[in-house]
């Protein structure tokens, strides 16, 4: 391990694609502790504390804790995924992006360019909806808002729009300039910076408030690291088509007659179905931004949130619904097994049984149908953990004729209402953490076996998500 660290000082490109990255870290961590002009940010912390613990408190961890300060750097990258989305949408239902996609390069700088547009256009109006739901929370002692008015909205937007589309810089240039994924990286300094915060908050509970025991934290750690193992199991797990290639004549050469395997990932898409989810889940709430409740469409839509809030059984239900159906929906995007079949084919190789072409195409579809459900359902368990163990499952909260009623009178109270246990580093935080750490070793050490060193493990290779 020592020598594969020092080697990687020894080799120019890759030290300063490295130093690159931490230094465009270390910017967007800055970037973290500037204030929103025109408000109070103790005021709105406060705020935000009391509805952090669901819903807005995964976005905060998204946004590296920018949101719950108001920071310039409050929107995190989330305007810039809810674009891809829905332009990956579109390109369903568009034939001109659909042409674009398979243009090569030329298609892909255009979708990058209409991603980027979208995402100006969803961070100006996601922050429209913030300035305008800023200015109507008043407070007896301290106002949240300095000076109200149509100077502090056109502040506002300016400030978060920038401050998205600067993130969005920043993690293209560290995915062009720098190792591993550039958003993904954001995400992972996020919520790897609240690390000691959390620690800070355990030995208060434990020695200070005494509200934990020893015992109790002693447990989760050893839950925590049991996730973390189950995690790395799963996401290195795969299925591996086997493939035969035939003897071919080229010249005074004999090509082929080999046997190897096609890997199949049970988690194709990492963290991005989550993610997905978590973009569609807070639409709701971003209309209602700009809307009054006392409207008739405000209250509505007030209606429909309260059912959907985070813990409640139908928030629940559609959200390991959205998780499962993104993860279908993300692995048809970054995989065709029809141009797969033909590769296959044309390098003069086929699966035992199996005819080349059509057959050998609808083999892999079916394949990757059945373990991209195991994924969906591991991706879905990994990302209610902390919402169970905080919130429970809430099932009593269902109308007595779908059995609410019943299920007060029979299930334990820790079951329906939770642990009280915020479960630092759990799910969907520790997901991230893991895939994009063994993503990026993936990446250094490619890069060492590249230029002629050992990587970082001698008996073996560190596989990554996305590792074939």
């Amino acid at each position: 391990m020592m020598e594969s660290l020092k080697s990687i000082t020894e080799i120019p490109d890759l030290r300063k694609r490295i130093l690159f990255t931490l230094l465009m870290l270390a910017v967007y961590r800055l970037g973290a502790f500037i204030p929103t002009p025109g408000i109070n940010a103790n005021v709105f912390e406060q705020m935000f504390n009391q509805l952090g613990g669901g819903l807005f408190g995964l976005l905060a961890m998204f946004s590296g804790g920018s949101l719950r300060r108001l920071t310039v750097f409050a929107l995190g990258i989330m305007p810039y995924i809810t674009a891809s989305i829905i332009l990956q949408l579109l390109t369903v239902v568009s034939p001109h992006l659909e042409k674009l996609k398979k243009e090569g390069d030329l298609g892909r700088k255009k979708m990058t360019d209409y991603t980027r547009w979208m995402t100006v256009g969803l961070s100006a109006f996601q922050a429209f909806g913030i300035a305008v739901a800023l200015q109507r929370q008043t407070s007896a002692s301290v106002p949240l808002v300095s000076n109200p008015g149509p100077a502090f909205i056109f502040t506002t937007v300016i400030t978060l729009t920038t401050g998205s589309v600067f993130i969005m810089w920043l993690g293209e240039q560290i995915t062009a300039r720098g190792i591993g994924n550039g958003m993904s990286l954001l995400i992972f300094a996020g919520i790897v910076v609240g690390l000691p915060r959390a620690i800070g908050d355990l030995w208060e509970k434990v020695f200070v408030t005494h509200t934990w025991s020893v015992p109790v934290v002693l447990v989760l750690l050893v839950f925590m690291l049991a996730i973390v193992a189950f995690i790395v199991l799963v996401e290195r797990g795969e299925r591996r088509i086997p493939i035969q290639y035939a003897k071919r004549i080229v010249g005074r050469k004999i090509m082929g007659g080999v046997s190897t395997h096609l890997p199949l990932k049970v988690n194709s898409g990492g963290v991005m179905p989550i993610i997905f989810a978590v973009s569609i889940l807070t639409f709701p709430q971003t209309i209602m931004l700009f809307l009054a409740k006392t409207s008739f469409l405000g209250g509505l839509i007030n209606r429909f949130v309260t059912l959907f809030a985070w813990g409640e059984p139908l928030y629940t239900v559609t959200y390991v619904i959205l998780i499962i159906f993104f993860a279908h929906f993300y692995l048809s995007i970054v995989y065709n097994p029809d141009e797969v079949a033909d590769n296959v084919r044309k390098q003069g190789g086929f699966i035992p049984g199996m005819r080349p072409g059509k057959r050998t195409a609808d083999h892999l579809d079916d394949v990757l149908t059945k373990i991209t459900w195991v994924g969906g359902f591991y991706l879905a368990a990994i990302a209610l953990i902390p919402e169970l163990m905080l919130a429970g499952l809430r099932v009593n909260h269902l109308p007595n004729v779908l059995g609410g009623a019943w299920f007060d009178a029979h299930f334990p109270t820790w079951v329906l209402h939770g642990l009280g246990v915020n479960f630092y580093f759990g799910g969907t935080s520790l997901l991230i953490v893991v895939g994009v750490a063994m993503d990026t070793v993936q990446q250094v050490e490619a890069q060492l076996i590249m230029r002629h060193y050992e990587g970082f493990l001698k008996k073996g290779r560190v596989r990554g998500r996305r590792a074939s």
